[in-house]
Protein backbone atom coordinates (compact mmCIF):
# COMPACT_ATOMS: atom_id res chain seq x y z
CA UNK A 1 0.00 0.00 0.00
CA UNK A 2 2.61 1.92 0.88
CA UNK A 3 4.64 1.70 -2.42
CA UNK A 4 1.52 2.20 -4.08
CA UNK A 5 0.53 5.71 -2.63
CA UNK A 6 4.19 6.58 -3.25
CA UNK A 7 3.75 6.31 -6.66
CA UNK A 8 0.09 8.10 -6.38
CA UNK A 9 2.22 11.05 -4.89
CA UNK A 10 4.90 10.81 -7.82
CA UNK A 11 2.55 11.41 -10.49
CA UNK A 12 1.31 14.24 -9.14
CA UNK A 13 4.01 15.94 -8.59
CA UNK A 14 4.87 14.93 -12.20
CA UNK A 15 1.35 15.95 -13.41
CA UNK A 16 1.01 19.52 -11.18
CA UNK A 17 -2.14 20.12 -13.26
CA UNK A 18 -3.61 16.63 -12.99
CA UNK A 19 -7.04 16.57 -10.85
CA UNK A 20 -10.57 18.38 -10.89
CA UNK A 21 -11.04 21.20 -8.42
CA UNK A 22 -14.09 20.65 -6.21
CA UNK A 23 -14.66 17.15 -8.01
CA UNK A 24 -17.16 16.45 -5.06
CA UNK A 25 -19.27 19.77 -5.89
CA UNK A 26 -19.80 18.31 -9.76
CA UNK A 27 -20.56 15.20 -8.30
CA UNK A 28 -23.22 17.17 -5.99
CA UNK A 29 -24.70 19.10 -8.18
CA UNK A 30 -24.98 16.71 -11.26
CA UNK A 31 -26.59 14.79 -8.90
CA UNK A 32 -29.37 16.84 -7.78
CA UNK A 33 -29.74 17.66 -11.50
CA UNK A 34 -30.29 14.11 -12.32
CA UNK A 35 -32.77 13.79 -9.16
CA UNK A 36 -35.08 17.03 -10.81
CA UNK A 37 -34.58 15.84 -13.96
CA UNK A 38 -36.04 11.80 -12.55
CA UNK A 39 -38.60 13.52 -10.50
CA UNK A 40 -40.07 14.87 -13.94
CA UNK A 41 -40.23 11.80 -15.57
CA UNK A 42 -43.11 9.38 -13.78
CA UNK A 43 -41.65 6.28 -16.11
CA UNK A 44 -38.22 6.68 -14.60
CA UNK A 45 -36.98 5.91 -18.02
CA UNK A 46 -34.77 8.79 -17.53
CA UNK A 47 -32.59 7.24 -14.43
CA UNK A 48 -32.94 3.75 -16.43
CA UNK A 49 -30.82 5.51 -19.52
CA UNK A 50 -27.93 6.83 -17.01
CA UNK A 51 -27.89 3.71 -14.68
CA UNK A 52 -25.24 1.40 -15.63
CA UNK A 53 -25.85 -1.42 -17.60
CA UNK A 54 -23.17 -3.70 -18.50
CA UNK A 55 -25.28 -5.38 -21.70
CA UNK A 56 -26.28 -1.87 -22.95
CA UNK A 57 -22.60 -0.84 -22.64
CA UNK A 58 -21.45 -3.53 -24.80
CA UNK A 59 -23.97 -2.40 -27.25
CA UNK A 60 -22.58 1.07 -27.30
CA UNK A 61 -24.02 3.12 -24.59
CA UNK A 62 -20.81 4.29 -23.25
CA UNK A 63 -21.91 7.06 -21.08
CA UNK A 64 -23.45 4.73 -18.38
CA UNK A 65 -19.77 4.44 -17.66
CA UNK A 66 -19.57 7.73 -15.98
CA UNK A 67 -22.76 8.69 -15.75
CA UNK A 68 -23.89 5.49 -12.94
CA UNK A 69 -22.15 7.88 -10.54
CA UNK A 70 -24.97 10.94 -10.70
CA UNK A 71 -27.86 8.14 -10.19
CA UNK A 72 -29.21 8.86 -7.19
CA UNK A 73 -29.98 6.65 -4.42
CA UNK A 74 -32.54 8.10 -2.16
CA UNK A 75 -35.43 8.97 -3.27
CA UNK A 76 -36.93 11.69 -0.68
CA UNK A 77 -35.52 15.36 -1.28
CA UNK A 78 -34.94 15.82 2.44
CA UNK A 79 -32.79 12.54 3.11
CA UNK A 80 -31.20 13.26 -1.01
CA UNK A 81 -29.91 16.92 0.57
CA UNK A 82 -28.79 15.31 3.52
CA UNK A 83 -26.65 12.99 2.13
CA UNK A 84 -25.28 15.55 -0.69
CA UNK A 85 -24.36 17.98 2.03
CA UNK A 86 -22.44 15.14 4.13
CA UNK A 87 -21.01 14.12 1.09
CA UNK A 88 -19.72 17.18 0.00
CA UNK A 89 -18.05 18.10 3.24
CA UNK A 90 -16.64 14.83 3.73
CA UNK A 91 -15.22 14.77 0.16
CA UNK A 92 -14.18 18.40 -0.15
CA UNK A 93 -12.56 17.98 3.23
CA UNK A 94 -9.98 15.01 1.70
CA UNK A 95 -9.48 17.38 -1.27
CA UNK A 96 -8.12 20.14 0.73
CA UNK A 97 -6.35 17.10 2.51
CA UNK A 98 -4.67 15.18 -0.63
CA UNK A 99 -4.70 17.87 -3.07
CA UNK A 100 -7.16 17.97 -5.82
CA UNK A 101 -5.01 15.31 -8.06
CA UNK A 102 -4.98 12.35 -5.22
CA UNK A 103 -8.32 12.86 -4.67
CA UNK A 104 -9.64 12.69 -8.20
CA UNK A 105 -7.64 9.10 -8.89
CA UNK A 106 -9.22 8.02 -5.68
CA UNK A 107 -12.72 8.44 -6.65
CA UNK A 108 -11.35 7.32 -10.42
CA UNK A 109 -10.00 4.21 -9.05
CA UNK A 110 -13.61 3.44 -7.20
CA UNK A 111 -14.93 3.94 -10.68
CA UNK A 112 -13.12 1.55 -12.14
CA UNK A 113 -12.77 -0.50 -9.61
CA UNK A 114 -16.57 -0.75 -9.25
CA UNK A 115 -16.99 -0.96 -12.74
CA UNK A 116 -14.34 -3.92 -13.45
CA UNK A 117 -16.97 -5.53 -10.70
CA UNK A 118 -20.03 -5.10 -12.59
CA UNK A 119 -18.57 -6.62 -15.78
CA UNK A 120 -17.22 -9.29 -13.72
CA UNK A 121 -20.53 -9.84 -12.15
CA UNK A 122 -22.36 -9.60 -16.02
CA UNK A 123 -20.04 -12.46 -17.30
CA UNK A 124 -20.74 -14.83 -14.01
CA UNK A 125 -24.12 -14.18 -12.65
CA UNK A 126 -25.53 -12.66 -15.75
CA UNK A 127 -26.90 -9.60 -13.74
CA UNK A 128 -26.07 -6.19 -16.09
CA UNK A 129 -26.95 -3.57 -13.72
CA UNK A 130 -27.00 -2.84 -10.42
CA UNK A 131 -23.98 -0.62 -9.78
CA UNK A 132 -23.99 2.90 -8.23
CA UNK A 133 -21.79 5.45 -6.40
CA UNK A 134 -22.99 5.07 -2.36
CA UNK A 135 -19.67 2.73 -1.89
CA UNK A 136 -17.51 5.03 -3.39
CA UNK A 137 -18.91 8.15 -1.37
CA UNK A 138 -19.30 5.62 2.14
CA UNK A 139 -15.87 4.64 1.52
CA UNK A 140 -14.64 8.67 1.56
CA UNK A 141 -16.15 8.37 5.00
CA UNK A 142 -14.03 6.06 6.07
CA UNK A 143 -10.99 7.98 4.25
CA UNK A 144 -11.86 10.75 6.58
CA UNK A 145 -12.68 8.86 9.92
CA UNK A 146 -9.08 7.13 9.49
CA UNK A 147 -7.60 11.16 8.70
CA UNK A 148 -9.88 12.99 11.45
CA UNK A 149 -10.85 10.15 14.05
CA UNK A 150 -11.56 12.46 16.89
CA UNK A 151 -13.53 14.75 14.82
CA UNK A 152 -16.87 15.32 16.24
CA UNK A 153 -19.87 15.54 14.07
CA UNK A 154 -23.90 16.14 15.57
CA UNK A 155 -25.44 13.20 14.86
CA UNK A 156 -29.49 14.16 14.29
CA UNK A 157 -28.19 17.63 15.05
CA UNK A 158 -27.69 17.49 18.50
CA UNK A 159 -25.84 14.30 19.48
CA UNK A 160 -21.87 15.10 20.00
CA UNK A 161 -20.24 11.61 18.40
CA UNK A 162 -16.87 11.27 17.21
CA UNK A 163 -16.18 10.21 13.71
CA UNK A 164 -14.77 6.75 14.58
CA UNK A 165 -17.72 5.50 15.98
CA UNK A 166 -19.80 6.58 13.13
CA UNK A 167 -16.85 4.96 10.96
CA UNK A 168 -17.40 1.41 12.84
CA UNK A 169 -21.75 1.89 12.23
CA UNK A 170 -20.38 2.45 8.97
CA UNK A 171 -18.58 -0.69 8.63
CA UNK A 172 -21.65 -2.45 10.35
CA UNK A 173 -23.89 -1.44 7.49
CA UNK A 174 -21.49 -2.58 4.77
CA UNK A 175 -21.40 -5.76 6.31
CA UNK A 176 -25.18 -5.90 6.85
CA UNK A 177 -25.34 -4.90 2.74
CA UNK A 178 -23.37 -7.96 2.26
CA UNK A 179 -25.59 -10.16 4.30
CA UNK A 180 -28.79 -9.08 3.41
CA UNK A 181 -28.06 -8.67 -0.37
CA UNK A 182 -26.28 -12.66 -0.69
CA UNK A 183 -29.36 -13.76 1.44
CA UNK A 184 -31.64 -11.74 -1.42
CA UNK A 185 -30.50 -13.70 -4.09
CA UNK A 186 -27.92 -11.14 -5.73
CA UNK A 187 -25.11 -13.31 -6.30
CA UNK A 188 -21.88 -11.52 -6.84
CA UNK A 189 -23.41 -8.67 -6.51
CA UNK A 190 -23.95 -8.93 -3.06
CA UNK A 191 -20.53 -8.32 -2.36
CA UNK A 192 -19.64 -4.88 -4.07
CA UNK A 193 -19.19 -3.53 -0.86
CA UNK A 194 -16.01 -4.91 -0.68
CA UNK A 195 -14.85 -2.74 -3.82
CA UNK A 196 -15.46 0.14 -1.69
CA UNK A 197 -13.29 -1.04 1.42
CA UNK A 198 -10.50 -2.37 -1.34
CA UNK A 199 -10.30 1.27 -2.51
CA UNK A 200 -10.38 2.61 0.84
CA UNK A 201 -7.25 0.34 1.66
CA UNK A 202 -5.13 1.26 -1.52
CA UNK A 203 -5.38 4.73 -0.07
CA UNK A 204 -5.41 4.49 3.73
CA UNK A 205 -4.33 0.91 4.74
CA UNK A 206 -0.91 2.31 6.12
CA UNK A 207 -2.70 4.89 8.20
CA UNK A 208 -5.33 2.98 9.64
CA UNK A 209 -2.65 0.59 10.45
CA UNK A 210 -0.89 2.95 12.64
CA UNK A 211 -3.95 3.68 13.89
CA UNK A 212 -4.87 0.67 15.62
CA UNK A 213 -1.90 -1.01 16.74
CA UNK A 214 -1.83 -1.42 20.06
CA UNK A 215 -0.18 0.84 22.28
CA UNK A 216 2.50 -2.26 23.77
CA UNK A 217 3.56 -2.71 20.22
CA UNK A 218 4.18 0.96 19.70
CA UNK A 219 6.25 1.28 22.91
CA UNK A 220 8.42 -1.70 21.36
CA UNK A 221 8.98 0.16 18.33
CA UNK A 222 12.34 0.91 17.63
CA UNK A 223 13.34 4.58 19.00
CA UNK A 224 15.74 7.16 17.05
CA UNK A 225 18.08 10.13 18.23
CA UNK A 226 16.16 12.51 16.45
CA UNK A 227 19.05 15.16 16.58
CA UNK A 228 21.81 12.88 16.09
CA UNK A 229 20.48 11.05 13.10
CA UNK A 230 19.36 14.63 11.17
CA UNK A 231 23.24 15.35 12.16
CA UNK A 232 24.44 12.39 10.77
CA UNK A 233 22.09 12.64 7.60
CA UNK A 234 23.40 16.10 6.73
CA UNK A 235 26.48 14.85 7.16
CA UNK A 236 26.23 12.14 4.65
CA UNK A 237 24.27 14.38 2.23
CA UNK A 238 27.13 16.60 2.31
CA UNK A 239 29.00 14.60 -0.25
CA UNK A 240 26.30 14.29 -2.83
CA UNK A 241 26.08 17.62 -3.47
CA UNK A 242 22.64 18.43 -1.71
CA UNK A 243 21.71 18.44 1.91
CA UNK A 244 17.78 17.66 1.91
CA UNK A 245 15.94 15.61 -0.82
CA UNK A 246 12.40 14.70 -0.16
CA UNK A 247 11.73 11.18 0.26
CA UNK A 248 8.10 11.52 -1.48
CA UNK A 249 9.21 13.91 -5.15
CA UNK A 250 12.39 13.43 -5.47
CA UNK A 251 13.43 17.75 -5.46
CA UNK A 252 16.35 18.50 -3.52
CA UNK A 253 17.77 22.04 -1.62
CA UNK A 254 20.47 22.09 -4.47
CA UNK A 255 17.69 22.02 -7.50
CA UNK A 256 15.05 23.94 -5.63
CA UNK A 257 17.01 26.08 -2.68
CA UNK A 258 13.61 28.21 -2.21
CA UNK A 259 12.03 25.05 -1.12
CA UNK A 260 11.60 24.66 2.29
CA UNK A 261 12.35 20.79 3.37
CA UNK A 262 11.52 19.21 6.96
CA UNK A 263 11.81 15.90 8.64
CA UNK A 264 8.65 13.65 9.73
CA UNK A 265 8.72 12.83 13.61
CA UNK A 266 5.87 10.20 12.96
CA UNK A 267 7.87 8.46 10.72
CA UNK A 268 9.95 5.38 11.97
CA UNK A 269 13.86 6.18 11.20
CA UNK A 270 14.84 9.70 9.63
CA UNK A 271 13.31 10.83 6.61
CA UNK A 272 12.81 14.34 5.05
CA UNK A 273 10.01 15.65 2.49
CA UNK A 274 9.28 19.33 1.36
CA UNK A 275 6.60 21.52 1.96
CA UNK A 276 4.22 20.11 -0.52
CA UNK A 277 5.02 16.62 1.31
CA UNK A 278 5.96 17.23 5.06
CA UNK A 279 1.77 16.65 5.63
CA UNK A 280 0.87 15.02 2.65
CA UNK A 281 2.67 11.37 2.98
CA UNK A 282 2.27 7.88 3.59
CA UNK A 283 4.75 7.21 6.86
CA UNK A 284 7.48 5.03 7.10
CA UNK A 285 7.27 1.90 9.26
CA UNK A 286 10.30 0.45 9.57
Amino acid sequence: MRGFMKRVDLFCYKHPRFGINNLMLVIVVGTAAVWLLGAMDSSFYFLSFLSFDAAAVLRGQVWRLVTFIFVPQSGGVISLLLFLYFYYFIGSTLEREWGAGRFTIYYLMGMLLTVIYGFAAYFVDGRSGGLSASYINLSMFFAFATLFPETRVLLFYFIPIKMKWLAIVDAAYFLYAIVSNFAAGYGMMSFLPLVGILNYFLFCGDALFHGVMPAGRQQRAKTYNFKREVRKINYEQKTRGYTRKCEVCGRTDTDYPDLEFRYCSRCQGVHCFCQDHINNHVHFTE
